[in-house]
């Protein structure tokens, strides 16, 4: 008996040790919604002297004009640095009008009227679909499938094909709407992004185009396509894209400040709008770097991390796949690096087998070719240092 009881004794305090460690594992999870925490490469495995040469590179001019280079593993920042640019000799040498859509004008681009804050331009998408996850969580929207004529309270829809458009094709930019806006610069007026931020209704100048594909048949690249998905918020929701983001993505993320551009009808620019700091940046990245989750609260559906790398689009670069309003960059066997990219070199790297979120931001709308995503990626992860 006494065998028995010293046994059963044994057994209960290794059970509530094994508990007390997995709660202790549970505490130490990092959360930077009230701010991140700081570490060195050496204690997060990083070798320094990789992405010291990586900031040199940066800050050298080689590569353009580039502002600023984040690296957190494992939930704390290991590398910050920032650097100069000439933004405002350089809008003047341009002799351009000033505007909030002249990509030039140094009051708007890349920082927001001399604040810290800095455009992302494109990464906006991004925050865009997961408005959209984050309605289909709160059983707003009902899945991906929901067709945009549901949405269109005056469907000024001149072609059948339209009214077979899904969200999820939406999404993945798979519309079949006629749309160009990467074969020209962003400054060409021939572009069909230029011409929509030009136009007094952006929807409509969207829903005007012709489909010459079916829904779901073929990739285009298409910011029109993220308009329409700022207008099904706004139908869905009954509140500006903007505002509902606020409310259930960046107050529970700790992001306090930001700014948004709207368009001329009032609706958030959602295809390239948004002004954040890079660490407020970083903080959605941690996001999708765990599933959708923050502080044990599922923000975004389960799975909608999983849909974005799946079954990604095929892109016409090799190096680049879709999914829904993210990049994906395919490595090693079997490996994804979800990437969220903006106009002028704005990065957000999620990188979940190194447990990496990097934020690279510049304004390379000038002579020099943007920041090359795949090489930024590669040489992050040459500096893990292996087991």
């Amino acid at each position: 008996m006494k065998i028995l009881k010293n046994t059963f004794l044994i057994i209960t305090v290794l059970f509530a040790t094994l508990i007390n460690l997995m709660c202790s594992n549970n505490s130490k999870k990092k959360w930077p919604t009230n701010g991140w925490t700081y570490s060195s490469p050496k204690v997060q495995l990083m070798n320094l002297d990789s992405l010291e040469r990586l900031s040199a590179k940066l800050s050298s001019g080689d590569l353009g004009y580039i502002d600023g280079m984040l690296v957190i593993r494992n939930g704390e920042i290991i590398f910050e640095k920032s650097y100069s640019n000439p933004y405002d000799s350089l809008f003047k040498s341009t002799k351009t009008a000033p505007g909030k859509y002249n990509y030039y004008d140094s009051e708007w681009h890349p920082f927001y009227k001399n604040t810290n804050l800095h455009t992302l331009q494109s990464v906006s998408k991004s925050f865009t679909a997961a408005a959209i996850g984050i309605a289909i969580k709160n059983g707003i929207i009902p899945n991906v499938d929901a067709k945009l004529g549901n949405y269109l309270s005056d469907p000024n829809i001149d072609d059948n094909l339209k009214d077979a458009i899904t969200i999820k094709d939406i999404l993945t930019m798979t519309t079949g709407i006629k749309w160009d806006e990467v074969s020209m610069p962003y400054t060409d007026t021939s572009s069909s992004c230029v011409k929509m931020e030009a136009s007094e209704n952006w929807v409509q100048y969207v829903l005007n185009q012709p489909m010459i594909f079916k829904p779901g048949e073929k990739w285009e690249y298409s910011s029109g396509a993220t308009m329409l998905l700022s207008h099904i918020i706004t139908e869905a929701t009954g509140q500006d894209l903007a505002k509902y983001l606020e409310k259930n993505l960046f107050n529970i993320l700790g992001i306090k400040d930001y700014f948004w551009k709207h368009t001329p009808t009032g609706l958030t620019d959602a295809e390239g709008g948004l002004y954040l700091t890079p660490k407020d940046l970083a903080k959605f990245g941690y996001l999708y770097l765990n599933n959708g989750k923050w502080e044990g609260t599922q923000i975004l559906p389960h799975n909608w991390v999983s849909l974005n790398t799946d079954n990604p689009i095929d892109t016409p670069w090799p190096a680049l796949k879709y999914g829904y309003q993210w990049w994906l960059m395919p490595y090693g066997d079997g490996k994804m690096t979800l990437l969220a990219s903006g106009l002028g070199g704005q990065r957000l790297l999620v990188i979940p087998e190194y447990n990496i979120v990097a934020v690279f931001t510049g304004w390379n709308v000038y002579d020099k070719e943007a920041l090359d995503s795949w090489w930024t990626m590669n040489r992050l992860i040459n500096a893990v240092i292996q087991k």
